[in-house]
Parts: C-alpha cells; sequence; structure tokens
C-alpha cells in the first residue's frame, strides 16, 4: 500500500482581509488562501454568518470599528504574525494558477513584491473590456518594506520596489448585480470628497460637465466598454459618478 503524501508545508504568509457583512463570497476567499501559515479576518461589526464562516474555516478573527478603507486594512497588516502578507478583499478568490505561482515564489527577498491580474465579475458574468480589464492590483508583500496608503476609499500598497506580475488571476465577485454597482458609486462619493478636503482640493464648477463627458467617452468609448453591453453602459455612468459626485460635494459644502 502506498503511503499518504505529506501535506506541503503552509508558507510563511499571513492572508488578512478586512470584512463586514461578508459572508457571500468569504469561505471560497478563505478555502483558496488555505496555504497561507495564517488567515486573518479583520471584522467590523457583522450581522451576517461572516464569524461563523470565518472560523469554521480555520481562520483567526479579530474585530475592529471601521477606520477607513486604508487605515482598516494597515491596522489588519499590523495584527498579523507573519510579515509576508497575502492582501485580499472578501470578495477576491484566488484562481489555481495564481495559488501555484504563489506556492513557488522565492520569500527570501524581504522587497520583494507581486500583482496579479483582477477579472471582475457582476453576478456571474465577467467583464472583459472597459476599464477594468486590465486591472491589476499589489496584494503579496512584505509589511517591513511595503504598506498600504491611509485613504479612507480606493487604498493601494505603496512598496520600495515596482512590483513583479504573477500568473494566474484574482477573481473578483464585487457587485451582485448592475444597481449595485451605481450603489457602489454612491457610497464611496462622500468618502472620495473627504480625501479631496483633506487634501486642499477645491475643484471648480465648471469642470464638473467636461469630466463627466471625459470619464464616460474613456470608459464607453475609448477603453470599449460597449462592447459589454448594457453592463459597459453601467460601468461608464458609474465612471462618471466617480469622477463627478465628490467634486460636487465638496462644492456644495463650500455653498451653504
Amino acid at each position: 500500500m502506498t503511503a499518504p503524501r505529506p501535506h506541503p508545508a503552509p508558507l510563511p504568509i499571513s492572508a488578512v482581509l478586512i470584512t463586514r457583512d461578508a459572508e457571500r463570497h468569504l469561505a471560497a476567499v478563505l478555502a483558496a488562501c488555505d496555504f497561507c501559515a495564517e488567515r486573518l479576518v479583520l471584522d467590523s461589526g457583522s450581522t451576517d454568518g461572516t464569524e461563523a464562516i470565518a472560523r469554521q474555516a480555520g481562520a483567526r478573527f479579530e474585530c475592529q470599528d471601521f477606520l477607513g478603507y486604508g487605515p482598516q486594512k494597515r491596522r489588519a497588516v499590523e495584527l498579523a504574525r507573519h510579515d509576508w502578507i497575502l492582501a485580499l478583499d472578501a470578495d477576491e478568490v484566488l484562481d489555481d494558477e495564481a495559488r501555484r505561482a504563489i506556492a513557488g515564489l522565492d520569500l527570501s527577498d524581504p522587497a520583494a513584491c507581486w500583482q496579479v491580474h483582477r477579472r471582475t465579475f457582476i453576478g456571474r458574468r465577467e467583464i472583459l473590456h472597459g476599464p477594468w480589464r486590465r486591472d491589476r492590483v499589489l496584494r503579496l508583500f512584505n509589511r517591513t518594506t511595503a504598506a498600504f496608503k491611509p485613504l479612507a476609499v480606493h487604498e493601494e500598497v505603496v512598496a520600495s520596489r515596482p512590483p513583479v506580475l504573477l500568473p494566474g488571476s484574482i477573481l473578483h465577485y464585487s457587485y451582485a448585480s448592475l444597481p449595485d454597482v451605481i450603489s457602489r458609486s454612491l457610497r464611496y462619493a462622500p468618502l472620495k470628497a473627504e480625501v479631496m478636503r483633506r487634501k486642499g482640493q477645491r475643484p471648480a464648477i465648471w469642470s464638473l460637465p467636461l469630466r463627466g463627458a471625459a470619464a464616460f467617452f474613456g470608459s464607453y468609448v475609448a477603453a470599449g466598454g460597449w462592447r459589454d453591453g448594457a453592463a459597459g453602459f453601467v460601468i461608464a455612468v458609474a465612471r462618471v459618478i466617480d469622477s463627478t459626485l465628490p467634486r460636487a460635494l465638496l462644492l456644495f459644502e463650500d455653498e451653504r
């Protein structure tokens, strides 16, 4: 009888993600990073099955009042037990090719970092064109040489050297439906306005129509979003909201 093959030792990586009511995809996200020595879920007040799913998967579950996306992710990185960080959102699932690529990495250089191609879905439909088609995100880094920017929204990792692109993809199940695309842009607008306020930015009212038109043309026409049909149109509308509504909120406050 053939002896069973030993299970590979977990990599000295902490997979970290922040959650709030994230039960929809959490089990798949955690299962796809089971090669990590630690999986840390930092929650900010979930009332659904997020905690139960995380604990059942063997993840470490911690709580923190929401600080803004950037500061919350920085806190998750601080809590991790390992310096190597695999930062995922609660709707991002590594595919098998990306898992194999990470398993074969040389982690001896703390300045090294890697980005992954991200394939975004609306419901079960993958968006193949438009501004999302070449989305690449830095997701694997060493916290001694890289860190999240402390931005309230649209946070990103700043590293000491350019990232290397890994084979494979992140499957990004970000939007449940077309209305969800618009509602997400509306929800983020006040956070973006606050970032602009702190930077001292004050837009001109005349710039809003120009920005909106440029955002729509860039997404729907120049980037080929029209090829995704109604989804491409809605994404272009969301881009208009992203580029104009935060600025409009700032102007409205100045007029009060």
